[in-house]
């Protein structure tokens, strides 16, 4: 469960200091799946990366099943993203020269896997968002919603409890949005995941049972009846 209290993020922006986030409280608990959507500039990914350990609060706690990440020191920091959170993001961030498999096994390297375990699980996972026939492919070689999912294969290799997607469909077409979103919601609820997900699309944030706006670093959260 994350407990967010009183999270504030400044910027400096020449001599004006900008409240990217604002005091924001939050809680999400374990299983949840909460959309976090709002204007450009209104805080969206950068409560998303303090959620996922990839920057610090100005002040404030975060705090994830008992431990306050903002006062963790960097290599320890580091290990509770790589045993227990999975991103996504709208680019794919794939390496262009290793195969989809290759891709996949890149998140297995930090955890000291063995190879062949290695192997094994990067395979399993790319049958799993329906890839297992595209092992051997460059990511070159695949369409954008394949890459989406070689990528969300990445991110749940690894068996994370968190997964967060920062505007995983920003880069495709209606048609692979919805795809893509059908697999991140099986994989959601086949694995018990914490799903967190910052979206400009209205469409997917009308269907997330909790969604969290944020506008000038303030957040409102309401439940979405029926979603």
């Amino acid at each position: 469960m994350y407990e967010l209290r009183g999270v504030t993020k400044l910027y400096s922006r020449g001599k004006e200091t900008v409240h990217a986030l604002d005091g924001i409280d939050l809680t999400i608990g374990d299983g949840d799946r909460l959309v976090i959507q709002g204007p450009t500039g209104g805080g969206k990914s950068t409560l998303l990366q303090m959620i996922g350990a990839l920057d610090r609060p100005t002040a404030g706690e975060i705090v994830l099943d008992g431990v306050d990440l903002a006062k963790l020191s960097e290599a320890k920091l580091t290990k509770v993203r790589s045993e227990n959170i999975g991103f996504v993001f709208q680019s794919f961030n794939l390496i262009p020269t290793l195969t989809a498999q290759e891709n996949v096994e890149t998140a297995l390297v930090p955890l000291g896997v063995k190879t062949k375990e290695r192997r094994q699980r990067a395979a399993d996972a790319l049958v799993s968002v329906g890839l297992g026939e595209r092992l051997g492919h460059l990511p070159g070689e695949m369409s954008g919603g394949q890459q989406q999912r070689v990528a969300i294969a990445r991110a749940l290799v690894k068996q994370p409890k968190v997964l967060l997607a920062d505007e995983p469909t920003g880069n495709l077409d209606e048609s692979m949005r919805d795809e893509i979103m059908d697999v991140l919601e099986r994989m959601w609820k086949e694995h018990g995941l914490t799903f967190i997900m910052v979206t400009h699309d209205s469409a997917i944030a009308k269907k997330a049972p909790r969604l969290a706006t944020i506008r000038k670093g303030k957040i409102t959260v309401k439940e979405n009846a029926g979603a």
